[in-house]
C-alpha cells in the first residue's frame, strides 16, 4: 500500500520534500477550512495559505520555524494527544498520518522553502526525457529535436502534420514521458496491440463508429506489408496506421464523435428544464460546433466564438450563432418565479461553466464565501459574473427562444410561413366581405363607422377598430362566442379565420431562433455581491469587472468585456485552459486524466504522476496554434496508446488504475457510442449530418408521468429512428432513457460518470434499438449468399462486432448457443414471431421464422459480450 501511495504521488520515497507536491495538500485538506482565506471561517486568526502568516509568531507560538521542525507548533499540534490542542481538532472529523507529519517535519527541516499549487504556475515546456520504449528493446527513443516539438500553424492536418516527426514512436515525446516514468518503477510499455484492435480502439475514438470487416481487412494487409519491409526498425508508427488516422479525422464522423463531450459541458438539450420544460431550438448551433470540429477551428477561436462572438468587430452570424454555448442554461418559467432571481441564477450559470470548462475551478464555491481551500474569493466570482451581467437578458419566463435571438429559420420553415400567411390573408377577405353585409357603412369607411362599435364587453375594439388580417386568437374566440348563437354563420366564418390564425401562428412560433449573446444598448449593469448568492439581499461592494486576482491579469489595454475574458482564457500566460483542456481530450481517449479529478484543477484536486507530460502537450498545444487534431493525433500516433490492453499481475499489483500509463486503455464504451455501435453492425445507422433533434424508440409513459400527462411522447418513425445519437431529443427534466451513465444536461458536467448496475445490462438486452439491431443483423447474415454454413454465419457476426476471427473454442460456443436457440423458438413458433416484430423497421417474411430468431438471438448474445461492450 505504501509504494501505491508514494507511485500515485508522483515521487520516489527518499524525495526532499516539495511545497506544492508534498506540504500544500495536507495542508489544504487538513488546515485551510479553518485557517484559510475565508476571513468569515477562519479561527485564531491565524492563516497558514499565506508564507508570511505560516512564519509569524502568533501570541508567542510560531506555526513553521524554517529549519526548526521540533520548535515549530504545527508539528506540535499535529503530534499532541491533548484533545485542547490537537490539530486537526477531532470534531472536524479529519486526521494526518504518520507518513504526512514525517512529510512536514523533513521540509521544515530542510528550509520550509514555499511555492504555488503546480496547477498556477505558467506553462513552460518541460525538457522531454531521454528514455527508450521498454516495450521494443530493438528501439532507442531519443529527444524529439526543437523544430519537430512544436509548430506555429493554426492549419487542420495538412503535410506538416504528416510529416511530423512526433508522430515517430521513438521521437514521440509522450512516449519518453511515460518510458522515463514507468523505468522508475522498473516497468515498461506493453506490447503493440493486435492491427485489429487498433483499427477498431482508434475507429472508436475518432469517429465513434467501429469499421467494417472489409476496412479491417485492408488495414491488417497494409499493417502487415509494413511490419514485412521495416520490422522493428521502422522511420515511424506503421505507416498503414498513419493513413488511417488521416481518413479518420477527414470523415465527418469525426465531429459527430467528438461533439458529445462538449454538448455534456456546455449543458446543450432542447427543451428549458423545470415545471413546463419548455421547447427550445438550440440544435443550429450543436451543428456549428460538429461542423467547427470537422473543420479543425483552433481550439482558441473556438473558444473566443462561443464565448464572445458576437463582440468581434464586424461579426458574422456564424460568431453569433456560436454565442448560443453561452445560452444553453436552463429556463425557469415556473409560476411565481421572479425575474431578477432568474435573471442571477443564469448568471451564476454562466460564470461557474466557464470556470469549469477553462479553468478547471470550483468557481460556484465562491459564490458565497471565499473558497477555503483555493485562492479565489467572492470578489472574483462576482468579478466574472460581471462580465455577462451586460446583455438585455430579464430572467422573464418565456419560452426557449428568449431574446436576444437569432433567426435560423429554414427554406421549409419559411415557405410554411408564407403559405399560412396566405391563407390568413385569403380568408380574411372573406370575413371583410362577410363585414360589409353584417355592418353596413360608407363606401371607404371602417368598420368603426357601422353599427359594430356598439357591440358590448371588448368587441368594439376586437371588431369594429382591427381588420380581419390583424385579428388574433384571443380576441376572435371572444367573438365566435358571442356570436355562435346569434349568427352562426358569422360565427363559423370568424371560425375559420381564427383556425387559419392558429396555423399561422404555430409556423411562425416554429421558426428557428437561436438564443445567443448581445450586450445592452444601455451599457451593463452595476454587479454587487450577494449575502449568500441570494438575488434580493445585495452589498453594497461592488464587483469589478475583472479575472480572478490570483491568476496572471488580463493585459492592460484589453477590453473589460466577454471578448477581452475569452482572449484571456486562450493567452499564453493563462497557466490553467491548456492544461485543463489537453486533460479532457486524453481522459476521452485513456477514460481517466492525467488528472483525475478533471474538473478540479486546484488544491484540492490530484497532483498529476505525469505532470512534466501534462505540462509539455499544453505547452505544445499552445504552440501549434491550439490545433486539436494535432493534438490527438500525437496522442493516438504514440506507442503509449497503440500499446495491448492486457495487464501483468506485476504491473496490475503496482498500479492498479494505470497511471502510469504501463498498458493500452480499457473501459466499456459511453452508452451513446454503445448505441451507434449497434445501428452500424446492424447497418441501420442513418448517416444524415445534423438537423432538428429525433425522438427515437422510448417506453411508453416516461414524459407523461415527468409532466403529469402534459407532454406525450410520439417516437419518430422511419430513417430518423436510427439516427447517431447526438441527434436524440433531450427532454431536459427526463433525458433519453437509453443513455445511461450521461451527463444530465442541466449543468456544466465534463467528466462522465461509469458504473456497473443490471440496468444497464437489461438495456442493451432488451432496448428496442439493441433487440431490431440484433434482428436486422441476423437478417443481413441469412440473407448473405456468400454465406454457405452456420459457421461461416457465426464467423461474420463475430468480426462485425469485435472486427476479429473468433478462436475455435468461441466458434464452437456459438454454434451450441446456436442450437439452442433454435430448439427454444421451434417450440415456441409464437415467440419467435413477437421477437421478430420488435422494431419499425420490416423483417423479410420469406426467411423462416423459427430460423430469423435464433440468429437474432445469437446476433443479441453477441452485442452484449464483454468485449463488445468495452473499448480493448
Amino acid at each position: 500500500m505504501a509504494s501505491a501511495v508514494l507511485l500515485l504521488a508522483g515521487h520516489a520515497p527518499a524525495a526532499t520534500p516539495s511545497f506544492s507536491r508534498d506540504i500544500l495538500p495536507i495542508l489544504s485538506d487538513t488546515c485551510f477550512q479553518c485557517h484559510g482565506q475565508d476571513a468569515k471561517a477562519r479561527k485564531a486568526d491565524l492563516r497558514l495559505d499565506i508564507e508570511a502568516d505560516a512564519k509569524r509568531t502568533h501570541k508567542d507560538s510560531t506555526p513553521i520555524i524554517p529549519g526548526k521542525s521540533g520548535e515549530s507548533d504545527i508539528i506540535k499540534r499535529m503530534i499532541t494527544t491533548d484533545p485542547d490542542d490537537q490539530m486537526p481538532p477531532a470534531k472536524s472529523h479529519k486526521s494526518v498520518t504518520p507518513q504526512q507529519i514525517e512529510l512536514v517535519r523533513k521540509w521544515i527541516d530542510s528550509g520550509a522553502k514555499w511555492g504555488v499549487h503546480w496547477a498556477f504556475t505558467r506553462i513552460d515546456k518541460p525538457r522531454v526525457p531521454q528514455a527508450g520504449v521498454r516495450g521494443n528493446p530493438s528501439a532507442q527513443y531519443p529527444v524529439p529535436s526543437a523544430q519537430s516539438e512544436s509548430s506555429t500553424s493554426h492549419s487542420g492536418l495538412g503535410t506538416e502534420h504528416s510529416a511530423l516527426s512526433t508522430s515517430d514512436p521513438r521521437t514521440n515525446a509522450i512516449d519518453s514521458f511515460v518510458s522515463a516514468k514507468l523505468a522508475e518503477h522498473h516497468l515498461a510499455l506493453s506490447p503493440e496491440a493486435p492491427p485489429e484492435t487498433l483499427i477498431r480502439r482508434l475507429s472508436l475514438d475518432l469517429t465513434g463508429i467501429p469499421p467494417t470487416p472489409q476496412e479491417v481487412d485492408q488495414f491488417v494487409a497494409e499493417y502487415q506489408a509494413d511490419q514485412a519491409s521495416f520490422g522493428h526498425s521502422a522511420p515511424a508508427a506503421p505507416q498503414a496506421y498513419e493513413r488511417l488516422v488521416d481518413r479518420l479525422f477527414a470523415s465527418s464522423r469525426y465531429g459527430e464523435r467528438w461533439v458529445w463531450e462538449w454538448l455534456d459541458a456546455s449543458r446543450y438539450a432542447d427543451t428549458n428544464g423545470y415545471q413546463g420544460d419548455n421547447e427550445r431550438t438550440m440544435w443550429p448551433w450543436r451543428d456549428w460546433v460538429i461542423r467547427s470540429i470537422n473543420d479543425n477551428m483552433p481550439y482558441d477561436q473556438f473558444t473566443i466564438w462561443q464565448l464572445a462572438g458576437d463582440l468581434l468587430p464586424h461579426a458574422t452570424k456564424e460568431q453569433k450563432l456560436a454565442t448560443g454555448f453561452v445560452r444553453n442554461h436552463m429556463i425557469n418559467g415556473e409560476g411565481g418565479r421572479i425575474p431578477e432571481e432568474n435573471r442571477i441564477e443564469y448568471l451564476f450559470d454562466q460564470a461557474e461553466t466557464v470556470g469549469t470548462v477553462w479553468l478547471g475551478l470550483t468557481m460556484q464555491c465562491t459564490r458565497c464565501h471565499d473558497h477555503k481551500f483555493d485562492p479565489l474569493t467572492q470578489q472574483d466570482y462576482f468579478g466574472l459574473i460581471a462580465f455577462f451581467n451586460g446583455t438585455p437578458v430579464d430572467g422573464q419566463g418565456r419560452g426557449g427562444q428568449t431574446p436576444p435571438v437569432l433567426d435560423m429559420s429554414t427554406a421549409t420553415e419559411e415557405k410554411r410561413m408564407q403559405i399560412t400567411q396566405e391563407k390568413v390573408n385569403k380568408v380574411a377577405q372573406e370575413v371583410d366581405a362577410f363585414e360589409l353585409t353584417k355592418f353596413p357603412r360608407p363606401a371607404g369607411k371602417g368598420l368603426d363607422a357601422s353599427d359594430a362599435v356598439k357591440l358590448p364587453g371588448n368587441l368594439p375594439s376586437y371588431i369594429a377598430k382591427t381588420a380581419p388580417v390583424k385579428r388574433g386568437v384571443d380576441p376572435l374566440l371572444e367573438a365566435i362566442n358571442y356570436f355562435k348563437d346569434k349568427d352562426k354563420a358569422y360565427a363559423a366564418v370568424l371560425q375559420k379565420l381564427m383556425d387559419a390564425v392558429r396555423r399561422r401562428d404555430a409556423a411562425r412560433n416554429g421558426i428557428t431562433k437561436v438564443m445567443v449573446m448581445e450586450e445592452r444598448k444601455e451599457g451593463p449593469r452595476d454587479t454587487f455581491i450577494l449575502v449568500k448568492g441570494a438575488y434580493d439581499n445585495p452589498t453594497t461592494t461592488k464587483a469589478v469587472i475583472a479575472t480572478p486576482g490570483k491568476l496572471p491579469p488580463m493585459p492592460a489595454g484589453a477590453p473589460r468585456n466577454r471578448l477581452g475574458m475569452a482572449q484571456w482564457l486562450v493567452s499564453r500566460d493563462n497557466p490553467l485552459t491548456a492544461r485543463v483542456t489537453v486533460n479532457r481530450y486524453w481522459q476521452s481517449l485513456f477514460g481517466i486524466g492525467l488528472v483525475k479529478t478533471a474538473e478540479d484543477f486546484g488544491v484540492q484536486g490530484e497532483r498529476p504522476v505525469h505532470m512534466d507530460m501534462l505540462d509539455w502537450l499544453a505547452a505544445d498545444f499552445m504552440d501549434s496554434g491550439w490545433d486539436v487534431k494535432r493534438l490527438l493525433r500525437l496522442i493516438v500516433t504514440s506507442r503509449t496508446y497503440r500499446q495491448s490492453s492486457k495487464v501483468t499481475r506485476e504491473g496490475h499489483e503496482l498500479d492498479p488504475e494505470n497511471r502510469l500509463l504501463g498498458h493500452g486503455p480499457r473501459f466499456r464504451m459511453p452508452s451513446f457510442m454503445l448505441r451507434d455501435q449497434a445501428l452500424t453492425i446492424s447497418g441501420l445507422l442513418s448517416e444524415k449530418l445534423g438537423g432538428p433533434a429525433v425522438k427515437p424508440y422510448q417506453p411508453e409513459g416516461i414524459w407523461e408521468e415527468a409532466t403529469f400527462g402534459k407532454i406525450k411522447y410520439t417516437p419518430d418513425t422511419g430513417d430518423k429512428l436510427y439516427r447517431r445519437s447526438l441527434y436524440t431529443f433531450w427532454r431536459r427534466i427526463v433525458g433519453p432513457t437509453m443513455f445511461f451513465d450521461n451527463a444530465p444536461r442541466q449543468f456544466c458536467v465534463i467528466k462522465a460518470m461509469r458504473t456497473n448496475t443490471p440496468l444497464q445490462a437489461l438495456i442493451t438486452l432488451n432496448e428496442t434499438t439493441y433487440v431490431e439491431a440484433a434482428r436486422v443483423m441476423a437478417q443481413r447474415l441469412l440473407s448473405d449468399k456468400s454465406l454457405a454454413t452456420d459457421a461461416d454465419r457465426c464467423t461474420l457476426a463475430w468480426r462485425l462486432a469485435t472486427c476479429r476471427l473468433p478462436k475455435a473454442d468461441e466458434r464452437k460456443r456459438l454454434l451450441a448457443a446456436l442450437q439452442d436457440f433454435r430448439q427454444r423458438f421451434g417450440a415456441d413458433r409464437k415467440g419467435a414471431e413477437e421477437l421478430l416484430s420488435t422494431g419499425d423497421s420490416k423483417h423479410d417474411e420469406k426467411l423462416d421464422a423459427v430460423e430469423h430468431a435464433a440468429w437474432t438471438s445469437l446476433c443479441l448474445l453477441i452485442l452484449n459480450l464483454d468485449e463488445v461492450l468495452n473499448k480493448e
